[in-house]
């Protein structure tokens, strides 16, 4: 094994993680990390918080040191672009023409976010996927500037919540009739607009961005309702769509990501997937998923990295995720799509500091829950996904019942 080749096309925090687990799984020939960015590897969720906030520096949310790449003997080639796959011959070309071998191939091409229709000729509309996204637009996050974010989603909401920390005049705007529409219930949604609110955020819904006025600059949002609204700059946070140029054009099969079965393996025996790109099976939920989040990227391409050595391991993780506004934490675990039930557990009111959690049940089973302050909760939450377990929504919502016991 020692001479063969693994090559990693992405080094976030998929890539980063498949190309350090090879070795621990027992990988012993060349590893070769491709990377676009010139940025030695990075968290991406400090991105719309500390790093936009100046609070931490690109330096301090460095997924591995440079040494830990040396050390593990992975070569990490930054400022490199991957532009065909030939499966054939099980190559890689590259922009500049060279081409690389590989006997196993690791796509962790993740998404790029969708650009604002009409925006491309203005210089003062960002969105937010890496670091050069942020140092871009954060000369102009000046206290007393009016920024208009489109797009009420997580990303969109924790840049609002920064942005109006930093003294900024900030709107939302959002095309759903209210925010996080797509993945939590109405209590969620409410209790977030009114935490906004209650900052200073003006919080649009039922509103589509019809018209961008200026020269080279926005300086007006026209709504399809009529409003409008002043903006120094705009943020368009309207969502990613997987990364799987490189994919389709290689023949591999591909529907909303690029397909993988419960391995992280490809439709070609030699390539696995991982990541934002990788739509793979949920046992948990019967149908094919495709996970947005940094839970998702790690667990799957340890997974990937586990097969690539020969050592067959499936993988079904119960998704979970988080998300920091002001000083809430909201921590989130499995889907909520398609629950027939809540089970409120606490106080959804602003300032009630103990919190509360959003049970969601399908059929008499826990789904879903929503965690804002309610680590308890949240651990426990993810054990009942995880088990399918069955448990009536007045039990849920019980508080004399502590949460650990609330599988019993």
């Amino acid at each position: 094994m020692g001479d063969r080749t693994c090559i990693v096309i992405g080094a976030s925090h998929a890539g980063t993680t498949l190309a350090l687990q090879l070795r621990r799984e027992g990988w012993e020939g060349s590893i070769k990390l491709i990377s676009e960015e010139g940025e030695l590897p990075y968290h991406r969720p400090p991105l719309s918080k500390e790093l936009l906030a100046g609070t931490k520096t690109l330096d301090d949310i460095r997924l591995r040191p440079a040494k830990l790449f040396d050390d593990n003997a992975v070569d990490l080639m930054l400022n490199t672009r991957v532009e065909s796959i030939d499966r054939e011959g099980k190559t890689v070309r590259l922009a500049d023409g060279a081409t690389l071998s590989y006997d196993k191939l690791a796509i962790c091409t993740g998404a790029k976010v969708r650009i604002l229709p009409g925006s491309e000729r203005f210089n003062n509309v960002f969105t937010i996927r890496n670091a050069a996204d942020i140092e871009a637009f954060k000369p102009l996050a000046k206290e007393g500037r009016k920024v208009v974010i489109v797009g009420g989603g997580y990303i969109g909401l924790e840049a609002a919540a920064v942005l109006r920390k930093l003294g900024l005049d900030v709107t939302v705007i959002e095309a759903a009739s209210r925010v996080l529409e797509r993945v939590t219930s109405e209590v969620l949604s409410a209790y977030m607009t009114q935490l906004h609110m209650s900052k200073g955020v003006r919080i649009v819904s039922k509103a589509m961005v019809k018209e961008l006025r200026g020269t080279e600059s926005v300086e007006l949002v026209v709504c399809d309702d009529g409003s409008e609204y002043e903006a120094d700059f705009v943020i368009a946070g309207i969502g990613v769509i997987p990364n799987v140029e490189l994919c389709e054009k290689a023949g591999l099969a591909t529907d909303r990501g690029v397909l993988v079965d419960e391995n992280a393996q490809t439709t070609d025996f030699d390539i696995y997937a991982a990541g934002d790109c990788a739509r793979h099976p949920s046992a948990l939920y019967n149908r094919p998923l495709l996970l947005e989040s940094v839970q998702n990227a790690t667990d799957q391409s340890r997974v990937a990295a586990a097969n690539i050595c020969g050592k067959p391991t499936v993988y079904d993780a119960v998704p979970w995720f988080w998300s920091d506004q002001y000083d809430i934490k909201l921590q989130m675990v499995g889907l909520s799509e398609g629950f027939d039930e809540l089970a409120i557990r606490g106080n959804p009111e602003l300032g009630v500091e103990a919190g509360f959690a959003v049970f969601y049940l399908k059929e008499g089973v826990v789904i879903a829950a929503d965690c804002v302050g309610r680590p308890k909760e949240f651990m426990m939450a993810k054990k009942l996904v995880k088990d399918r377990a069955k448990v009536s929504a007045a039990r849920l919502a019980d508080e004399s019942i502590e949460a650990a016991a609330l599988a019993d």
